[in-house]
């Protein structure tokens, strides 16, 4: 039993060392991967603070980067700015160029009418004998003074006489009379001619003065002929001279008289010609009478339709043919854009509104806090880009040059919308944040009751929108309506571009019977023109 004892207590003891063994090693094993742990645990800390290290420095120069980006921006917010007010400048030195183009044209042909009369003057027998009367006097004067002139040798009065005319013809030549600009080839329409006769000895403020105080059907064929000069017609005025008894011929003349008997073939010409005489027949002048052709040039730099100054200029359009203007007569001058009829429509408006002042419209910047309507539809085509730059449109501003666009034309025409303005200033329709910017300043700077209007009109049935490509076109006529128009007088057509009376047009299906405008306390009647211009004839 005893022996039993000890060998199961040797065994036991054997296997507990034996287990002590495998906990030892276990323990050690433990021990390393712990060991390992902590320095995975302190490799992956030194990792961790490197890549913050790296987000840190990355954070800097995006900060930085960001910064740059900010001042880039503000530099290239200046620039635009001072393109903007650059090109705004360029297109105000235009503009004065056009004007002091128009000045050195009409310096010009004063200059050689002045030389003409100068030579006339000089050339003629009475003048020749005047001067040399005059210079004789001055040369015997220098002889000695107690001899007479009747008792002088023939010798004597030879020598005078002819150094007389020498001292005549060498101020002739520096005065530059007889120089080579004043050769017949090169006199400009409208200037004096050579045989214009006694009229040339009178100067023109005289013959305006003899003809104000004389009724002009018993004006004289000179008297005449100086007036259609006046009025830029003085192509006319060798073949009027052959013509023209008195201005009694004028007054009782037709149009196909004028065509045949002076060879007035352009229709404004002759248009203009029967305004003027018709204006005689008035008990006061008309202020459009004021505004010459040269004036109206200036006008469509101000309405933004600077295209069209060459044929305006040569068609002689003035003011008084402005107010009685038609459709025919602006497709005769090559405007056939739907928009373009709309903007002289309402900019003659404007014009009839503010009693023909040549002043109405505003081109400089105000106080942009206090605009009203009544004082955005005299703002001219300059005017609307000053606008579009303080509401941070400046690069679209240029797109206005060109397309007619004004503050007459923006409060006046009720289908002239926000969306009409970016189509016209070439906003993309995908940038919609944009889009909505201009409408808000749009509806502000148009006034509630205008947008009111506008948008009713807009819903109005048989309602068409305004297109920046529609075109308008003559109505065809046939033979008989053509030979009815041909017999009609200048106040006869009821196509004028801007009607004169202010009565209240019939109100569209659909729309209210308030005159659009109205809140200016004025009826432009542009709302049945709009109708009646797709009447004439529009294709899109």
């Amino acid at each position: 039993i005893y022996l039993y004892i000890y060998i199961y207590t040797h065994l036991v003891n054997v296997q507990g060392s034996g287990n002590g063994e495998s906990y030892q090693e276990r323990l050690s094993r433990l021990e390393e991967d712990k060991e390992s742990l902590v320095l995975q645990v302190s490799v992956l800390t030194d990792q961790v603070k490197a890549q913050g290290e790296k987000i840190r420095d990355l954070e800097n120069s995006l900060g930085e980067y960001q910064h740059k980006l900010k001042s880039t921006e503000e530099m290239l917010q200046q620039e635009l700015l001072k393109r903007s007010s650059l090109e705004s400048q360029k297109l105000g030195l235009m503009d004065e160029v056009s004007c002091l183009k128009l000045k050195l044209e009409n310096m010009e042909e004063k200059h050689i009418k002045i030389i003409t009369l100068l030579l006339l003057l000089l050339l003629s027998p009475k003048g020749i004998a005047e001067k040399m009367k005059d210079m004789t006097n001055s040369d015997l004067s220098s002889v000695s003074s107690g001899v007479d002139s009747g008792q002088q040798s023939p010798v004597l009065q030879e020598n005078v006489k002819n150094s007389s005319i020498r001292k005549l013809w060498g101020k002739m030549k520096r005065t530059g009379v007889l120089s080579d600009d004043i050769e017949p080839t090169q006199f400009k329409r409208g200037g004096f001619r050579a045989t214009a006769g006694p009229r040339l000895t009178q100067t023109p403020d005289s013959g305006r003065s003899s003809r104000a105080h004389t009724p002009f059907s018993k004006w004289t064929t000179e008297q005449v002929c100086g007036w259609l000069e006046d009025i830029g017609l003085g192509q006319y005025v060798s073949l009027a001279r052959q013509w023209v008894n008195s201005g009694q011929t004028l007054l009782s003349a037709t149009p196909q008289e004028l065509e045949k008997e002076i060879c007035i073939k352009h229709p404004l010409h002759r248009k203009k010609l029967q305004l003027s005489l018709r204006a005689f027949s008035y008990k006061t002048m008309e202020k459009s009478s004021e505004l010459d052709h040269i004036w109206v040039t200036r006008w469509l730099d101000d309405v933004g339709l600077p295209q069209y100054k060459d044929q305006f200029y040569e068609s002689k359009v003035d003011g008084r043919m402005l107010q009685y203007l038609t459709v025919n007569d602006l497709l005769f001058l090559k405007v056939t854009s739907q928009l373009h009829h709309l903007s002289i429509k309402c900019a003659i408006h404007v014009l009839h509104v503010n009693k023909f002042n040549p002043n109405c419209l505003r081109r400089r910047p105000g106080d942009e806090n206090k605009t009203s309507p009544s004082e955005v539809v005299q703002w001219s085509n300059h005017r609307v880009m000053e606008w579009l730059r303080s509401v941070d449109l400046a690069e679209y501003a240029p797109n206005l040059r060109g397309s007619g666009v004004h503050g007459g034309l923006i409060i006046l025409e009720p289908r002239f919308q926000s969306e009409t303005l970016a189509m016209l200033l070439n906003i993309p329709p995908q940038k919609t944040l944009l889009r909505r910017h201009l409408t808000t300043n749009f509806n502000s700077l148009v006034g509630p009751q205008a947008q009111q209007e506008k948008q009713e009109f807009a819903n109005a049935s048989g309602h068409a929108p305004l297109t920046t490509t529609a075109k308008v076109r003559p109505t065809k006529l046939g033979f008989t309506n053509f030979r009815q128009l041909r017999k009609l007088k200048v106040d006869e057509s009821a196509d004028y571009i801007c009607p004169m009376d202010t009565g209240t047009p019939p109100a569209l299906s659909g729309t209210p019977k308030r005159t659009y405008g109205s809140f200016r306390g004025i009826s432009p009647n542009l709302a049945r023109d709009s109708d009646r211009l797709e009447k004439v004839g529009s294709k899109k």
